[in-house]
């Protein structure tokens, strides 16, 4: 009779762990970063079909790294929870704390029961009124909650930016110099022994914000002529 096959709690928590780290970690870099009217959102992302940035409600922005379908499924799921959650209540009951609360909940019973974990990191962001009270909350796969200020980066080169970030970001940025580090750091990452940076295009950055002076939906994306212009801006 054979014996059967067991594997120690502590091991296949372990081995889901590393899964999970090394699908993200293949996944290009998304950076978010305060800046002084808001929030912005910089994602090397050449599709212009398959977002990694998207609005979740009034004040609330979502972006992720890792498997698309994944973290597609859960961003739907969080715009049903905000409108379910603002149409039962008030819109002011919407906020990326609840958010990031139901998200954590979510993953965390993936991370143990499921066989496979989810492939992904998110991060929530809300605009406040002012600085002060922008949140921004990183999600990691197995379903744990950081609550972060300044900057927070994800995907393969997230160590190394964070690093950089950590000394390169100041309060009270400007909406261009926010870009400058974001697009700076994001071409840095991509280089291999330490070669030069790579100049990245229009065409290959996702780009959003949460602007506080906005009225009512603060969240807007920034492509096409509006986009090329900031970066030949950063470039001069």
């Amino acid at each position: 009779m054979s014996m059967p096959y067991y594997v120690s709690p502590e091991q296949m928590i372990k081995d889901k762990a590393d899964y999970a780290r090394k699908g993200i970690s293949r996944g290009r870099s998304v950076i978010v970063i305060q800046y002084v009217d808001g929030i912005l959102f910089v994602a090397e992302n050449p599709s212009r079909a398959l977002h990694k940035i998207s609005e979740i409600y009034d004040r609330i922005a979502f972006a992720a790294v890792g498997k698309y379908n994944e973290f597609e499924n859960l961003r739907q799921a969080g715009v049903r929870y905000a409108d379910l959650r603002g149409y039962s209540y008030d819109r002011v009951d919407v906020t990326a704390r609840s958010l990031a609360n139901a998200y954590a909940q979510t993953l965390g019973t993936v991370f143990t029961e499921a066989p496979k974990p989810y492939e992904v990191e998110i991060v929530v962001a809300e605009v406040g009124p002012t600085s002060e009270e922008d949140q921004l909350y990183r999600l990691t796969f197995d379903g744990s909650v950081a609550d972060e200020h300044g900057f927070v980066a994800m995907g393969g080169s997230a160590d190394t930016i964070v690093a950089e970030l950590k000394e390169a970001w100041r309060e009270g940025l400007s909406l261009e110099d926010a870009m400058a580090l974001a697009v700076k750091f994001l071409g840095k990452a991509g280089t291999t022994n330490g070669g030069p940076p790579r100049e990245l295009k229009a065409n290959e950055l996702e780009v959003a914000v949460l602007d506080r002076n906005r009225p009512r939906r603060r969240f807007k994306r920034l492509v096409g002529e509006r986009l090329t212009e900031v970066l030949s801006e950063l470039a001069e």
